[in-house]
């Protein structure tokens, strides 16, 4: 009989230890926040000391619902390193939270639900206090953020959303990173990045003369303008009217979001020529010339300026 007894004792000892561990470090990661995943999780430290720092952690370990890129620890390492940080408490707390907040989406979204396009973050630029920044995400093979930052890992559940480890640190966007980033806009970056052009690179990913407006024409309105023009490639533009043309699509000193635009409101250009919006029946703009361009994309709010997507080339 004691023998029994003494065997049900160590029994129940073993069951107490196990109901111990499963209400502490062996908890199921689903029944975690995405600040308790983070903690645990130990590629994840950096992050974790970076939601500390920035004052997040009651949000991410709060009730809601987020989809949260998580850069590894590699991930922070270089970008400390690439931005001249010794570690992360050289970094502003200001600087630090919205960077945090771009990799941010205020809906969970898995892996099956991520598609081409843009979404929203829930950091804001300079350019705006009211916009939230845009992130660009392209699915032509696997998921790449921004350009810049791919998934390693999709759909750590939690119970306030989901985590996708990320590889590198998605800083707040620019104007070139947003342009870089779409596939839609290669035959642009390559006309402003012309060697014989301005520095339009450094203008467009700077804060001097900003926030910018950009209407960017698409690979499909550069194909056009070229058979409009009798020319072979974008080379055989002349400098002065490739120069020229670029800066008629960009408003220097003002975030014009599509809520902004106005029917017959006339637009005065970076390059000081002017062009006109109509909003009847969709937003257009006719230029100098008197060609009617689309806006078929809006609000790709960056952190120095806005991008709007036209079909057409415009012509001072």
């Amino acid at each position: 009989m004691k023998k029994v007894f003494k065997i049900l004792s160590v029994l129940f000892a073993i069951g107490l230890t196990t109901i111990s561990c499963n209400d502490n470090e062996d908890e199921p990661v689903m029944s975690q926040t995405v600040y308790a995943i983070a903690s645990r999780d130990s590629d994840l430290s950096s992050l974790k000391a970076a939601i500390d720092k920035a004052g997040l952690a009651t949000t991410l370990d709060g009730t809601g619902t987020f989809t949260v890129f998580a850069p590894s620890n590699a991930a922070f390492a270089t970008f400390l390193t690439a931005n001249g940080f010794a570690s992360l408490n050289d970094v502003p707390v200001a600087a630090l939270k919205e960077i945090l907040l771009n990799h941010v989406l205020a809906a969970k979204v898995t892996s099956s639900q991520i598609t081409t396009g843009y979404v929203s973050t829930l950091a804001k630029g300079s350019a705006s206090t009211t916009r939230n920044l845009s992130m660009f995400i392209n699915t032509a093979s696997g998921v790449k953020i921004n350009g810049i930052s791919n998934v390693t890992k999709a759909d750590i559940m939690a119970t306030n959303g989901v985590i996708h480890k990320v590889d590198a640190v998605i800083g707040l966007p620019t104007i070139v990173t947003h342009a870089l980033a779409n596939p839609n806009f290669t035959s642009l970056v390559a006309a402003l990045t012309r060697p014989d052009m301005p520095n339009f690179v450094g203008i467009l990913s700077g804060t001097a003369s900003s926030p910018f407006t950009v209407f960017a024409p698409t690979n499909a309105a550069f194909t056009s303008l070229l058979t409009e023009l009798s020319l072979p490639n974008l080379a055989a533009i002349p400098q002065a009217t490739l120069e020229n043309v670029l800066k008629y699509h960009v408003v220097a000193g003002a975030n014009v979001a599509s809520t902004d635009l106005t029917n017959n409101m006339v637009v005065t250009t970076f390059q000081g020529g002017k062009f006109t919006i109509t909003t009847t029946g969709g937003a257009k703009i006719t230029d100098a010339n008197n060609r009617v361009a689309n806006i078929i994309l809006t609000d790709v709010q960056c952190s120095n300026g806005i991008i709007h997507a036209i079909d057409k080339v415009l012509l001072p």
